[in-house]
């Protein structure tokens, strides 16, 4: 699981129709938590907003996590962060 920042929304008309009424957010991981990544496209099972700090859980916990098994889901949003304090 890795902490990010929502930084923009995704709108896909035309998608799996496993993904149907599902909402896609921008995510850039926190500068310490990046590895190799700049950004991804998570799965928002719980309203995060742009701006907030998210935990984003990924691979087969994030299908789990947003209860859609066998979905083309590699990350998921499945908490808000409430203190974000040291996160930056």
């Amino acid at each position: 699981m890795i902490i990010g920042k929502v930084v923009g929304s995704v709108v896909s008309t035309r998608k799996s129709e496993k993904l149907i009424g599902q909402k896609f957010m921008i995510v850039e991981p926190v500068h310490h938590m990046k590895a190799d990544l700049n950004r991804i496209v998570a799965i928002d099972i719980i309203g995060a907003g742009i701006g907030e700090y998210v935990l984003v859980a990924q691979g087969s916990a994030a299908r789990i996590g947003c209860d859609i098994e066998g979905a083309p889901v590699d990350a998921a949003i499945v908490g808000i962060v409430d203190d974000g304090a040291g996160l930056e």
